[in-house]
């Protein structure tokens, strides 16, 4: 089984509460199911938010949405992702997405799964050598890949981000880079601050009236026609101080 967890709290740092906030009436992390589910390639999706009370507010959602939901540790990541996978597994693979992009396009989603699966890679990603927007970020691991990385995680700032020990040590792991052949990766459509929201949210009051299914394409293509949105976000910055990766690209928040 190929199971997706979607990682979510309340408690962002940078913008408190922001996977809850509605666009266009309906939250965004109900913006951000709607468009996984139409993946292809994924069995079964679970939210994974935290025990802290501040996140009993993302459980009763899923619950009035019938979505699957784990809650785990709000520090430990993967602590919180084994949590899920015993809840909802068992799994083959496991599909990493985080609750601060809304823009998820289903079709890279499934392009990612389909390009583990051929190269029957250990980890599959789009983000280390980036040519997607920030916002499109998918990973994928194989579940004897997720248990070693389980064991091999000590270190708590290592475990809190999930995947750091992989872009730190590549050489252990067999990995698969889903690349698109127009370079993107100057693209943000992440939401961790407000101008991040309000740029996403201008997107969605676009294209949600004319296409309900909007993909990557049709982002890029407003974009084009529109820099006054693209400015509502540029130097928004979401990498902390000492929290780079190698290639200097974000690290995917809980």
């Amino acid at each position: 089984m190929i199971l997706a967890v979607l990682q979510a709290r309340m408690s962002s740092s940078r913008l408190p509460g922001k996977v809850l906030r509605p666009i266009m009436g309906r939250s965004m992390l109900g913006r951000q199911i709607d468009r996984v589910r139409q993946a292809r390639r994924i069995d079964r999706l679970v939210v994974a938010t935290s025990t802290d009370a501040s996140d009993d507010v993302v459980a009763a959602f899923c619950a009035a949405e019938d979505v699957d939901c784990h809650r785990g540790s709000l520090l430990d990541l993967i602590s919180r992702f084994r949590g899920a996978i015993r809840a909802f597994g068992p799994a083959d693979h496991i599909v990493r997405l985080t609750g601060d992009c809304p823009l998820a396009d289903w079709t890279v989603i499934d392009a990612c799964v389909e390009l583990h699966l051929s190269e029957g890679a250990e980890y599959t990603g789009n983000s280390i050598q980036r040519t997607y927007p920030d916002g499109l970020d998918v990973e994928i691991l194989t579940m004897a890949a997720f248990d070693r990385l389980d064991q091999e995680t000590a270190d708590d700032e290592a475990r809190e981000h999930v995947t750091t020990v992989i872009y730190r040590h590549p050489e252990r792991y067999r990995l698969a880079h889903l690349v698109q052949p127009q370079d993107r990766s100057a693209m943000r459509w992440t939401v961790d601050t407000l101008a991040d929201f309000r740029m996403v949210e201008t997107v969605f009051h676009a294209l949600l009236p004319v296409n309900q299914n909007f993909r990557q394409e049709d982002v890029v293509r407003f974009l084009s026609e529109r820099p006054d949105v693209v400015a509502i976000n540029v130097g928004a910055c979401a990498v902390p101080p000492g929290h780079d990766r190698p290639d200097a690209s974000r690290v995917p928040w809980r």
